[in-house]
């Protein structure tokens, strides 16, 4: 299979916020573009939870990425402009340092005894990255979802590093009804009993792996990125053909839950269910206030980039309008020039990957204008 990944060797020990250290750490990623002489056209993308490094399609890996239609020549993310960098997370089992990954110190797998992963970790990793590659200072800093939280946490914690910021449906702290639904969903991994205190076969090709607390966590996770207008819109309460449905009580009766149960299906051993568990409690425990004395308004005071564009949807309820609000008036307060920009996509919190048409327009005429 075709694969455009390129590995940075982490510092070894490489530190981690709540404490511990790996060794001989990496994290995978992928570049499209050229970096120009100067080294001054450089654009990071950081991703949400669970997507790898190959954000757009290229020579060396032609399948198309998760944000295909955003990124590439011509495209909103302009590859032919601009050298775009998109970093795998650290504790993300595509490519880089992760709870399935082997403990040098023991020569097996990490699992629990991982150290607890922050997303000032993974900032930190995406910053070794681009050292690598030899460039001081980004063009812009691109965010999305939990990526966006994490590139908050990569400019406050190595300022003066990015001119440019898109902050895309994000959050400047977990709010409560984004923490009871990734504990819901770490809840029901946890009480898999195929899930083994974290003892489960870990290349899913075993019978021992929590595939029911990773579907009912999927599930929980899709119903929370899209909302209700979407839902409705889609399947309003039709009902399944007879012959669809599941002859056992209470199963399956309406097409919204054999869509459900079809997207999980597909997830399911697609991504390692400890990598969900510390990349979902680092999403809960991220805090801009933590820079700030206390007050998120104050830690964003501190982030300071020149320009930067805020993006929310009225739909998202897992990262409310609000806390986009919240961020373009932070930063516009520690002096940047910020667009913010409130769209009525239908689609919720995933409108990012669905409303292609809208996220471009913005992202791509901000990115014009540097």
């Amino acid at each position: 299979m075709a694969d455009a990944r390129r590995y940075c060797k982490l510092p070894s020990p490489f530190a981690m916020k709540r404490g511990g250290a790996l060794h001989g750490a990496r994290v995978a990623y992928e570049t499209w573009g050229t970096l120009n002489a100067a080294r001054d056209n450089a654009v990071l993308v950081l991703t949400g939870l669970s997507p790898s490094a190959h954000m757009m399609s290229s020579a060396e890996d032609p399948a198309p990425g998760w944000w295909e239609e955003m990124a590439g020549p011509g495209k909103a993310i302009d590859s032919d402009r601009w050298f775009v960098i998109c970093v795998n997370s650290l504790g993300s089992d595509k490519g880089s340092t992760c709870p399935a990954s082997t403990n040098p110190a023991t020569g097996e797998a990490y699992r629990l005894d991982f150290p607890e992963l922050s997303l000032e970790d993974v900032a930190n990793a995406a910053r070794e990255v681009v050292r690598e590659l030899g460039i001081e200072r980004l063009a812009c800093l691109i965010g999305c979802s939990m990526g966006g939280m994490a590139a908050l946490g990569y400019m406050l914690l190595h300022p003066d590093t990015v001119r440019a910021h898109v902050s895309v449906d994000t959050a400047p702290q977990a709010q409560p009804f984004a923490i009871a639904i990734r504990s819901l969903q770490r809840e029901a991994i946890r009480l898999d009993p195929n899930w083994a205190n974290g003892g489960y076969d870990i290349h899913g090709d075993g019978e021992r792996y929590p595939d029911m607390g990773m579907s009912i966590a999927r599930k929980l996770g899709v119903i929370t990125y899209r909302s209700a207008m979407e839902w409705n819109g889609r399947f309003a309460r039709i009902r399944l053909d007879s012959e669809q449905r599941e002859e056992q009580p209470f199963g399956f009766e309406f097409q919204v839950e054999s869509y459900l149960e079809g997207h999980a299906r597909r997830f399911v051993r697609s991504f390692d269910p400890n990598s969900y568990l510390y990349l979902s409690r680092a999403s809960d425990w991220f805090d801009t206030a933590e820079y700030g004395g206390g007050n998120v308004m104050e830690g964003l005071r501190r982030i300071r980039v020149e320009r930067a564009l805020v993006i929310g949807v009225s739909t998202d309820i897992l990262f409310p309008l609000e806390q986009q609000e919240q961020i373009a008036d932070g930063l516009s307060a520690a002096g940047a020039a910020v667009d913010f920009v409130a769209l009525d996509s239908p689609q919720g919190h995933d409108a990012f990957l669905v409303d292609i048409e809208n996220y471009s327009r913005a992202i791509g005429g901000f990115l014009a204008k540097l």
